[in-house]
């Protein structure tokens, strides 16, 4: 099969790619807007940029009507959010937090989840998150305009909290520990419990794999 990129309607390009781009990471990231009332909402396209300096990315879709979500538009009164990582266990709250809203109302509030205040930005992190990323707005890259068009986020992280319980004696993250979640096409998602090694050429630039 071989599909034309150039002519194929967006919503059939969509499914081609959350298809085929997986496992993908998500971004459980929470913002607040001017009047300081909450948001909390699942990105799957996210993922790191860069250690120096410390800098990640998710991309906010915009609905099928062209409208940007609300975590962009909070992003854009106030340049801050949490990226809260979602274990296994957390699972079902985040599923639940892809509920739209009225522009507004606060999915911490809607879903009971527990928020816990953040170090050095406004809006709160998910209290049972086991890890969360503080960041700074570094910039927002418009790519493309109406339905399906994207906002890709860039933020500086300034503080991360990370949970005890998903160090391992090294005082690093154990992936088993962590037990992340990965986004699928469709309604499937991937637990990263499969673990395998493979060693990192010498004088490569690709990161070893996480030992099981």
């Amino acid at each position: 099969m071989l599909l034309d990129f150039q002519t194929l309607p967006a919503r059939d390009a969509y499914a081609l790619m959350i298809g085929a781009i997986t496992p993908r990471p998500i971004a459980w990231v929470s913002t607040v807007n001017a009047a300081g009332q909450t948001n909390l909402a699942p990105f799957s396209f996210f993922q790191g940029v860069c250690a120096s300096p410390p800098t990640l990315l998710f991309s906010g879709a915009n609905d099928r009507t062209g409208k940007k979500k609300d975590t962009i538009l909070n992003v854009e009164q106030v340049p801050e959010f949490v990226v809260n990582i979602v274990p296994h266990a957390l699972a079902g709250p985040m599923n639940l937090t892809a509920t739209p809203l009225p522009h507004g109302d606060s999915e911490f509030d809607k879903f009971d989840i527990a928020t816990a205040p953040s170090q050095k930005v406004r809006p709160p992190r998910v209290a049972a998150a086991p890890v969360a990323f503080e960041c700074t707005l570094d910039r927002i890259v418009r790519v493309g305009d109406g339905p399906l068009g994207a906002n890709v986020v860039f933020g500086r992280i300034v503080c991360a909290h990370v949970d005890e319980s998903v160090l391992g004696p090294d005082r690093q993250i154990d992936p088993a520990k962590l037990d992340t979640i990965g986004r699928m096409g469709g309604d499937y998602y991937v637990r990263t419990r499969e673990l395998f090694t493979i060693a990192r050429p010498a004088g490569g630039s690709v990161a070893r794999a996480s030992s099981g």
